[in-house]
């Protein structure tokens, strides 16, 4: 039987403009016989206003009176005109340009470098990448595996501040709380001095690898 939209409006309204037995209305709606008679003893469903299933396309008028004439017929519902509607609107899957879909590898190497907590799935949903790309990157097997250098997906296009943000909390916050059941308790305050205070440079010294380095 198809789902009945707004169960308890609908069986408020056959319990009031209609003859059908308790049984017949409660296999309409999908509800228990008790239920549509505390319906139309006040007790249950006092705040809710009917719903007409005929007007909003979920019963003919046809199968409502052979119901009324027969006790013992179940109805059969339509399919409702508003069923489509309601449904919700499932995501379409990630759309790159062919011009930025190169700079994948990229994206994701700087995700396995710099925040190894975020899980292949959601650098995959995030970047509209796969797994299988994602684990060539990781063990550098990928073909072109020479070139690929950890760049912000922010600055490369495919995704924004927003997204990023959202998907990094998440991870860190997955992260803490399996942390916290392990008994592992980050340490408090900076782990590291600010480059303003340590003379840190901002280039890179002469003999430093542009491989970039797994955590």
């Amino acid at each position: 039987m198809a789902d009945i939209l707004m169960p308890k409006a609908t069986a408020v309204w056959l319990v009031d403009n209609t003859s059908l037995t308790f049984e017949q209305v409660a296999d309409f709606c999908g509800l228990h016989p008790l239920e549509v008679k505390g319906i139309a003893d006040g007790e249950v469903a006092r705040d809710i206003r009917g719903a007409d299933p005929i007007a909003n396309g979920q019963l003919s008028r046809e199968e409502l009176d052979r119901a009324q004439n027969d006790p013992n017929y179940r109805m059969k519902p339509q399919k409702s005109r508003h069923a489509e509607l309601l449904k919700p609107v499932k995501k379409a899957p990630r759309y790159t340009p062919v011009s930025r879909r190169q700079d994948r590898p990229d994206a994701i190497a700087w995700f396995l470098r710099n925040h190894p907590e975020v899980p292949d799935s959601q650098i995959a949903r995030l970047l509209g990448t796969t797994k299988a790309t994602i684990d060539q990157v990781r063990n550098r097997t990928h073909w072109n595996a020479a070139n690929i250098k950890p760049v912000d997906p922010v600055s490369l296009g495919l995704a924004t501040q927003l997204e990023l943000d959202a998907v990094v909390k998440k991870a860190a916050e997955k992260k803490a709380k399996e942390d916290a059941k392990r008994g592992i308790v980050e340490p408090e305050g900076p782990t590291l001095a600010p480059a303003s205070e340590t003379g840190q440079l901002d280039e890179p010294p002469a003999d430093y690898d542009e491989e970039y380095a797994e955590d």
